[in-house]
């Protein structure tokens, strides 16, 4: 069972999760930018939610399925067709022996995302199948995917035509507002930065990218001034750097940073910052690290009723 290339995407890697563990020996964890987007894929073909996907940007080339097979996409909305027939997100669907898959135009977000039922047959590294570019590591090879590559699939039965609550999908915008709890350096930011921050719109710089979102706005300001120690860092710390604008850390990041980490993107947002683009807008909304648990664990709780149910479907129904 595969998938085959049949035109060149602009950027097309294997992601999961992430990779765990290897933080201590300077090894960034990579994984999906959108990690609610691939676990809901994976879920809804019945996969694993620590799967391989594949995450697509626009245009996101064109797929064969060279065997029949169950898939759903999450995410970004990119106009998806199946031999001619619009596709939509957040479901699954079955795809016959030389299916077609196209994107056609993009809609809404930023990062596309691909599962296939039995997952994406690669091979792991350190634990991950996550793609590490930078390396040359994990995914297909260590690199994108191009025209005319195979990627197998690993057999297995599923059922098509589910579908999850709008409830558990993310609401993504060109201008959200994320909220994030104060990091170990906030409380050094001067007054009036501190209400920036809140106040404050600030723009995605075109030199973003996994590894971190810059943004542009009013400067802030810390009292005193003073040298940092590298300290350790994660997906969606917020750094201030040295001319007194912000930087989103993401999937890509360093294990640790030399910059004021004066706030961290709570997790339950952290989709909506991954579906950005240069020029588009962000705001913040500082809560309580309690309420960003609360948040989060409502989010786990909507997960578990979306496995109960795919779970009833498939066995409760012939596959698909």
């Amino acid at each position: 069972m595969s998938i085959v290339f049949t035109k060149e995407p602009v950027l097309t890697t294997v992601q999961d999760l992430g990779r765990r563990g290897y933080q201590k020996l300077g090894i960034n964890p990579n994984g999906a930018m959108d990690r609610t987007a691939a676990r809901i894929a994976n879920i809804l073909v019945g996969n694993d939610e620590t799967s391989a996907v594949l995450e697509m940007h626009f245009p996101a080339g064109e797929i064969k399925f060279e065997t029949g097979a169950v898939f759903s996409l999450g995410g970004a909305e990119y106009g998806a067709e199946l031999d001619g027939e619009r596709l939509d997100v957040w479901k699954s669907y079955a795809a016959g022996n030389g299916s077609v898959l196209r994107f056609v135009s993009r809609n809404r977000g930023t990062r596309a995302y691909l599962a296939v039922s039995g997952g994406f047959d690669v091979a792991p590294w350190l634990g991950s199948t996550s793609t590490n570019l930078t390396a040359k590591a994990g995914g297909f090879g260590g690199r994108r995917l191009r025209k005319d590559d195979r990627v197998e699939i690993k057999e297995t039965d599923a059922v098509a035509g589910l579908w999850t609550s709008r409830s558990v999908v993310p609401f993504y915008s060109r201008f959200p507002t994320v909220r994030a709890v104060a990091g170990p350096e906030y409380e050094s930011l001067t007054e009036a930065s501190r209400e920036l921050l809140v106040s404050e719109t600030f723009t995605v710089g075109a030199d973003s990218n996994r590894m971190g979102f810059r943004l542009t706005g009013k400067p802030l300001a810390r009292e005193p001034e003073a040298e940092m120690v590298s300290s350790p860092v994660t997906f969606g710390t917020v750094q201030l750097l040295p001319d007194g604008q912000l930087i989103i850390l993401m999937a890509d990041h360093q294990t640790t940073g030399g910059y004021p980490r004066i706030a961290n993107v709570a997790s339950f947002d952290l989709p909506l910052v991954a579906q950005l683009d240069a020029g588009y807008k962000i705001g913040f909304e500082l809560i309580s690290i309690e309420e960003a648990e609360e948040l989060l664990l409502g989010f786990e709780r909507e997960l578990v009723f979306l496995k109960m149910g795919v779970r009833f479907a498939r066995t409760s129904s012939p596959p698909g």
